[in-house]
């Protein structure tokens, strides 16, 4: 099979679209994915949403947000990455930039543009039998970008 397209998926809180994972794939269909450490902006005196992780977790076992940049701009520089939730994942990927006031250097775009001949729905559809199928979770930035792979991966071998 040629390069897998890139895709690129962000876990964020449940309000505010605090960036608290990310993952993508790479050409080979690797997966790169970390934790992210919040970066002090982002935490309020209030209480801050962080899903499934703890603030612990996520300072100690996470990367830093510039860490992160710094590893998409090495592996995606100006590229289009594909993503299942566009808005979402670009809100919480300007916050991620927005902590050292730069502009994001890839443009997302929703994933089913890369199967036109689809009926519309119907990506949608697939990944979420193909989740069931794998026993993965849609909110987890890592296993998004799994299911989007091997989504891209059955599609492609039907044509």
């Amino acid at each position: 099979m040629a390069d897998f397209p890139g895709f690129i998926a962000v876990e964020t809180g449940e309000e505010g679209g605090l960036p608290l994972a990310i993952a993508w794939s790479l050409p080979d269909g690797q997966v790169k994915h970390t934790l992210i450490q919040p970066d002090d902006s982002w935490l309020h005196d209030e209480l801050v949403a962080l899903g499934d992780y703890s603030l612990e977790e996520l300072e100690g076992l996470g990367v830093s947000p510039l860490d992160v940049i710094r590893e998409l701009e090495n592996d995606h520089f100006s590229e289009t990455l594909l993503t299942a939730g566009v808005s979402d994942d670009e809100s919480a990927l300007a916050r991620l930039f927005d902590a050292f006031g730069l502009d994001p250097f890839v443009e997302l775009a929703p994933a089913e543009s890369l199967y036109p001949d689809l009926p519309s729905g119907e990506w949608f559809r697939l990944r979420n039998e193909l989740f069931g199928e794998l026993g993965l979770e849609p909110l987890r930035a890592d296993q998004e970008v799994q299911v989007m792979l091997a989504l891209h991966q059955r599609l492609c071998e039907e044509d």
